[in-house]
């Protein structure tokens, strides 16, 4: 998938019409493939075979790119959660426009960092397929990868455990985790991190470092998964 934003589909030009029978099968069949890509209304992550929708309820948010949360265990590659990456894609155009202005030929370093540092909407949204997984074991992994982001974005690479903590902490641990559950965590206007556990929000910090360590972890230099990465990369292109 190397672009996930959908894009108006070009019409034929005015008095091009097919003539033959080939021709207006291969209409048909080119018009069946442009309404496809108009009306698709998810998208799915391929290891897994998890689906995202390409839109949030509120509409305003779409998929930019899906990838695997993976983490070695015993020598294995254990597949954790897959996630989608969804943001407002007017917001990250201005964005865009401003700091970086015109397109570059491929995605760049200053594209990455400019999202990772703004308070643009954003949201991750992590569907579990690790089916043992427990809430204790995710408070960890998230306290860890935060802390880990937080050092390398800070002066005198200091993890502040404390701040990574709050993301997380207020979750209880009696909250059940199946495969195919699903934990939302937004960055809101403002530099405010939220995070919803199956619907329910068990936090709200507001926290610039927070905000842009929790988008580093997917879109810096050393992400969760780097082809998703690279196809939120692509997806930037399309929005200039």
């Amino acid at each position: 998938m190397a672009n996930v934003v959908a894009k108006d589909q070009t019409p034929a030009a005015e008095g091009a019409k097919a003539t033959t029978v080939e021709e207006v099968e291969e209409e048909i069949k080119t018009n069946g493939k442009d309404a496809q890509l108009m009306t698709k209304k998810e998208e799915v992550e391929p290891k897994t075979g998890v689906p995202f929708p390409v839109k949030l309820n509120d509409g305003k948010q779409q998929l930019l790119s899906v990838g695997l949360r993976k983490k070695s265990m015993l020598g294995l590659g254990i597949k954790i959660y897959a996630f989608g990456i969804y943001a407002d894609i007017d917001k990250l155009n201005h964005l865009l426009n401003l700091k970086i202005g015109k397109a570059p030929p491929k995605p760049t370093k200053e594209m990455y960092q400019a999202v990772i540092d703004s308070d643009s909407p954003m949201l991750v949204r992590l569907v579990i397929v690790f089916s043992s997984l427990t809430m204790n074991m995710v408070k960890k992994n998230f306290d860890e990868g935060l802390g880990a982001s937080m050092k390398k974005l800070t002066t005198g690479g200091k993890k502040n455990d404390e701040l990574a903590n709050k993301v997380m902490g207020q979750a209880s641990d009696e909250i059940k985790l199946t495969s195919g559950s699903v934990i939302e965590i937004s960055r809101l206007p403002g530099y405010v991190l939220q995070t919803k556990v199956m619907d329910e929000v068990v936090s709200k910090v507001e926290s610039e470092l927070l905000c842009r360590a929790y988008i580093h972890m997917y879109l810096g230099d050393d992400p969760f998964d780097k082809d998703a990465k690279e196809n939120f990369g692509m997806s930037l292109l399309s929005l200039f």
